[in-house]
């Protein structure tokens, strides 16, 4: 038999009892502690938590008033709010054991019990303390939500024009309940501005749901996203809220949705027209009031176009669109995103805190971070736990690849049409060819990139 995972108390000045409980109780429950004196209950629930507590009203061999009792109810309820006491009592002690109840007891158990009887009562008693719990966790949940409702950027690092631009449309699109598109490339932050929204909504204070559909096969999508019921297929031994379900009332977050293969777009869209999901294995429509904010990198107007992406799906997702700018295009942000996760890091593997000079910023500001600002702050990680010293310079960032790199693009004894001619090459290269691209990023207008191209034979 598997004894279940709770931890009972019993505090009794009779040591028959004290026994006979515990060989009883020990073939049910992992631990049993045994106490004869409740002088050392503080010191035990100082260094133990209990899950039960069973408790005798009178230590005394003269007390009959059940004061002691109370006085030590009081004294477990101060230092644990979500104890559970039992009071061990006589028949003739049953007032005053209801009489406990209101002071904060959840049961009593008259001596001599019945093993079924204690069992039984214990068991309720331990459904009572995972309620508890669980309630105690949900106000604390609650308290950081609403903590975190008023700092709704405060993860947001971006003084660039772009990204206030962007941080505008968050604020304003948060307070009503629009769906919202947002687009960029991986490593942006689409998650973290997804849930900026979410947290500065009127919904903040319930769930935020979020699914990388990128990581759900066709076979899943279905079950994962909209539920089951018990037996709808070989491993469905139990009935299953979808992701939709979970997210009532609260907000869902459709990562990667560009991803979505076409046969999956026509029953998401069927959802998001209906606001109804059906269980797999079932008929029954589920109404569902959720957020709904989308992400993707993928370029889903050409893939309309290419009869990739559903119109319609699209018509429905995007009310608001935001596009995230990549970090090449907001150099500005870079030092303050690199002092921050110079301190996150630090503080992580307990260094002294290292920061960078002109001339590593000014390196981190030119290269293009093709991995956004996921591969900013995996550098950063990387510097700040191999760097000897604590002024980091462009190799503590880059390692080989820095000095390779600027070997492959200046070599010696170049003059400075080579050098022209060979870094405009490397640039339209990096962008596939587009000149537009390109010209932005080395600070020309098209006219004069084509002059150069043509002036060079590229």
């Amino acid at each position: 038999m598997t004894k279940i995972k709770a931890r009972i108390l019993i505090v009794d000045d009779d040591a028959d009892i004290l026994l006979a409980a515990k060989m009883y109780l020990r073939q049910y429950f992992q631990m049993i502690h045994t106490e004869k004196d409740p002088k050392n209950i503080p010191d035990l629930l100082r260094n133990e938590t209990y899950d039960v507590i069973l408790l005798d009203m009178n230590f005394s061999r003269e007390a009959t008033s059940g004061k002691e009792g109370f006085y030590w109810l009081n004294q477990i309820l101060e230092i644990d709010p979500a104890a559970i006491v039992i009071f061990i009592t006589g028949y003739g002690d049953i007032e005053l054991a209801v009489q406990g109840i209101k002071e904060g007891a959840t049961n009593f158990i008259l001596k001599p019990w019945e093993n079924q009887k204690l069992l039984g009562t214990i068991e309720a008693a331990l459904k009572i303390r995972i309620s508890k719990l669980e309630l105690e966790s949900l106000r604390s949940t609650n308290k950081l939500l609403v903590e975190d409702r008023d700092h709704v950027f405060s993860n947001i690092i971006g003084k660039s024009q772009a990204m206030q631009k962007v941080l505008k449309t968050v604020e304003k699109v948060a307070k009503t309940d629009a769906n919202v598109l947002i687009l960029g490339e991986n490593g942006t932050g689409k998650e973290v501005i997804a849930r900026a929204i979410h947290r500065a909504s009127h919904r903040s204070d319930q769930m935020f749901i979020n699914v990388d559909l990128g990581a759900i096969t066709e076979s899943l999508f279905e079950s994962e996203l909209f539920g089951y019921k018990k037996g709808a297929f070989t491993d469905a031994r139990e009935d299953r809220p979808g992701r939709f379900e979970v997210a009532n009332k609260g907000t869902i977050f459709l990562d990667e949705i560009g991803n979505l293969l076409p046969s999956l777009q026509s029953k998401l869209l069927s959802v998001l027209q209906s606001r109804k999901v059906v269980r797999l294995g079932s008929s029954k429509e589920i109404p569902i009031d959720v957020r709904l904010i989308c992400a993707t990198n993928m370029p889903l107007y050409e893939m309309v176009k290419e009869n990739k992406f559903r119109q319609d799906l699209l018509y429905r997702i995007n009310t608001v669109e935001i596009t995230i700018p990549p970090l090449r295009e907001r150099a500005e942000d870079i030092e303050a995103l690199v002092n921050y996760y110079l301190d996150v890091y630090c503080k992580k593997y307990k260094m002294a805190i290292k920061r960078i000079n002109a001339g590593t910023l000014k390196r981190l500001q030119m290269h293009s971070w093709p991995g956004n600002i996921r591969e900013l702050q995996h550098a950063v990680e990387r510097a700040v736990i191999l760097s000897e010293g604590n002024l980091l310079e462009p190799q503590d960032f880059f390692m080989n690849e820095v000095s390779e790199a600027h070997e492959e693009i200046f070599p010696v004894n170049m003059n400075l049409e080579e050098t022209e001619r060979m870094l405009i090459r490397k640039v339209v290269d990096k962008h596939g060819g587009n000149i537009s691209r390109a010209a932005k990023e080395l600070g020309l207008t098209r006219a004069s990139l084509y002059r150069r191209l043509e002036k060079y034979g590229l």
